[in-house]
């Protein structure tokens, strides 16, 4: 399959199952719509205002780049990932639940307050333990294991946190195992403590953060209905100036009320985060806050504008990096972890305070989709074999989509909300992640061509 578009001022020409990008002119944009389905005679027909040579040339440049692989690439995945599909799966990664509750009240959050369709909760050092343990016994000849901490608010039963790092670090050489600990955090508790630990054990930390002060405010109060931007603002910047190399990433959510959201991802950009996610946020078509149809044209020129401008500050010196536009064309994941997307209740399961298993922290409180728990293990193999089974080749609108195999087929949590089913696809979102891949695929070639000149 070969995908083809043009956009601030490049013509694009993806070849997906390669992976291959080309930047063209306009003549070789012209004949690669053409090649395939008409002769060459029939092209230099088609396109008579061009020169008949220079059309043979670039057909017959076509077809060596198509023998070589680089261009209208024939797929072979398909059996590959259903044999793939057939082995064995260990478990990989945990996100545990260390607080079902929280001190902000996040008119977004589908987490209702961190309370999950449930009651508030923290998780105890004994089932925070047996989740480690848990995971350790069900990770195979695995040696590098994942485990997020994450909420609620997962500070407001930190020391527990602290227990289980030094717990997990305890088993890391009996076991030939590596804990790699990430921390999602509000901000509110953050303080030099937290920092200090934080800076020496874990890999990553998500700071949640939606952009400007009135955007941020209004999404993200605390419980006594005040904003919260002014209790954060500097305690991440701090933070991020003290990661000092180390990975980490300010998250935020746009909404129906914020499509201007460049403009919050360049507020972050201008505070000095360098490592940025803003992200669409996914709710019940009733809620005014949800991303609507209507919504979309203004949100792909968002997208455009924050590309160009992305363009504009990396030739300045002053690039950042936005997690939406990240593309590795050299390396990036395996093809079955391309296919087959990102594990969830199969390879990377929540744990929540009680200890109980879900497919991923979307599912948790969904009684349906409780696949076990750390003590018996899992018990619903037939849940984890309904999301095994999940790939781009089991979602009929992936087949035909020239981004498959860059969101891996989207998220099954979204879908089930949406749809009813984990096997199928969320319209919106798709149309958002293929906007993105375009503008990340050009930002690609705008960079390579500055770094030609």
């Amino acid at each position: 399959m070969v995908y083809q578009y043009k956009n601030n001022g490049y013509n694009m020409v993806l070849d997906v199952e390669s992976g291959s990008v080309h930047v063209v002119d306009d003549l070789s944009y012209d004949v690669v719509g053409l090649y395939g389905t008409h002769t060459l005679k029939e092209i230099q027909k088609e396109l008579s205002g061009y020169d008949a040579g220079e059309i043979e040339e670039v057909y017959e440049e076509i077809r060596r780049l198509e023998s070589e692989g680089a261009l209208f690439t024939r797929d072979e995945y398909e059996d590959y990932i259903t044999e793939f599909k057939r082995r064995p799966t260990v478990v990989k990664a945990l996100c545990l639940h260390i607080a079902h509750d929280c001190n902000l009240a996040c008119r977004y959050c589908f987490a209702e307050e961190g309370e999950y369709h449930g009651d508030r909760s923290m998780m105890s050092l004994e089932v925070g333990k047996q989740a480690l343990n848990f995971l350790v016994e069900n990770s195979g000849s695995r040696r590098n294991l994942e485990v997020d901490f994450f909420g609620g608010e997962p500070l407001m039963n930190f020391e527990v946190v602290k227990q289980l790092v030094a717990y997990g670090r305890s088993l890391e050489e009996k076991h030939n195992k590596k804990f790699r600990f990430t921390l999602t955090t509000n901000g509110v508790l953050l303080d030099d403590d937290v920092m200090e630990f934080a800076n020496r054990e874990m890999a990553n930390v998500v700071l949640s953060i939606d952009g400007r002060k009135e955007v941020h405010d209004k999404m993200r109060p605390t419980r006594n209905g005040k904003g919260s931007y002014d209790l954060i603002i500097d305690k991440f910047k701090k933070f991020a100036e003290m990661r000092n190399g180390k990975s980490y990433y300010v998250r935020g959510t746009f909404t129906h009320d914020n499509l201007d959201f460049s403009k919050d991802v360049l507020h972050l950009a201008d505070e000095g985060f360098d490592q940025i996610s803003v992200e669409p946020v996914v709710g019940p078509e009733e809620e005014r806050y949800t991303i609507k149809e209507a919504d979309l044209p203004k949100i792909m020129e968002e997208y455009d504008l924050l590309a160009k401008e992305i363009i504009r500050r990396e030739k300045e010196g002053k690039g950042f990096t936005f997690f939406h536009f990240m593309i590795d064309l050299t390396g990036g994941p395996c093809v079955a972890k391309r296919l087959s997307g990102c594990g969830s209740g199969t390879e990377y399961l929540a744990v929540t305070p009680w200890g109980d298993l879900y497919p991923c922290h979307q599912f948790v409180g969904e009684d349906e989709f409780c696949v076990g728990n750390v003590f018996d293990g899992v018990t619903r193999r037939d849940i984890v074999s309904e999301f095994k089974k999940t790939s781009v080749y089991s979602k009929e609108d992936c087949r035909e989509c020239f981004a498959r195999f860059y969101c891996s087929g989207g998220c099954s949590a979204n879908s089930h909300k949406l749809n009813g089913t984990i096997n199928g696809t969320y319209e919106v979102g798709c149309k958002l992640e293929r906007k993105r891949v375009e503008c990340a695929l050009m930002i690609k070639a705008a960079l390579a061509d500055q770094s030609e000149e």
